[in-house]
């Protein structure tokens, strides 16, 4: 797996992607990562991206020519037309299902605007997947890229240590996660749930999928009736 990721700040991502799992899984050669600077395509000697959008309005939109640019120099090296994720909140709201089917992509690229947006005209070319991770507007799209690459990557074979950990937690099964202990057995007077130390696997499996889906009925009812949906189906 192999990210590209269009920006006007690549030092976020770099320094944001190489801690922690990620950046062992770089080390690893398990996913790769490359940034392109969307400055460094413009045709302008001042490195200016952005222009006073027609009709008026405030802020600035970032010019189409040098994105295209960019994506036109991804796609040299690719051999291809790449999957071009854009981050809006005007796009699909980011979920698990999404991110599934991402990790099986070789290579995705993602397109992060700035200012009051991109030009129109360029989004109509080269996008292939307008993406939100939620319905709220932050000042760039660089951190939900980062917040997509987390949660793809760790379904990339050989980014987590332990193979179970992307298919036993919160959503995998469309259900919020049951609730975690390790030692002590007691902390401030609270005691581990005794079935989680008797060591009857089929017992703990049965409580896990209980507290899983009491949880998400409580926390999350707009989850747990999808998941009630989908039983029934």
């Amino acid at each position: 797996m192999k990210y590209y990721v269009m920006t006007l700040f690549p030092e976020m991502i770099e320094q944001g992607m190489n801690t922690s799992i990620l950046g062992r899984a770089m080390e690893s050669g398990f996913i790769e990562l490359e940034t392109k600077n969307i400055r460094d395509y413009t045709l302008n000697k001042h490195g200016k991206v952005d222009d006073y959008p027609y009709g008026g309005g405030a802020g600035m939109v970032m010019e189409a020519e040098p994105v295209y640019r960019c994506y036109e120099d991804i796609c040299s090296e690719i051999g291809r037309a790449p999957r071009v994720i854009y981050l809006t909140p005007q796009g699909e709201v980011f979920h698990q299902g999404m991110a599934e089917r991402l990790a099986a992509e070789e290579q995705i690229v993602f397109l992060c605007g700035h200012y009051e947006g991109i030009d129109e005209r360029v989004l109509e070319e080269i996008v292939t997947d307008p993406v939100s991770i939620g319905d709220y507007v932050l000042t760039g799209g660089e951190l939900p890229a980062m917040v997509m690459m987390d949660a793809i990557a760790r379904l990339v074979p050989g980014v987590l240590s332990n193979e179970e950990s992307a298919g036993d937690e919160s959503f995998s099964e469309g259900l919020l996660e049951y609730p975690q202990y390790t030692r002590p057995p007691e902390f401030h007077g609270k005691k581990v749930p005794e079935i989680l130390l008797s060591g009857h696997h089929e017992n703990i499996r049965l409580w896990r999928q209980e507290q899983s889906e009491i949880r998400t009925r409580e926390r999350r009812p707009d989850l747990y009736q999808k998941w009630a949906d989908g039983r029934e189906t």
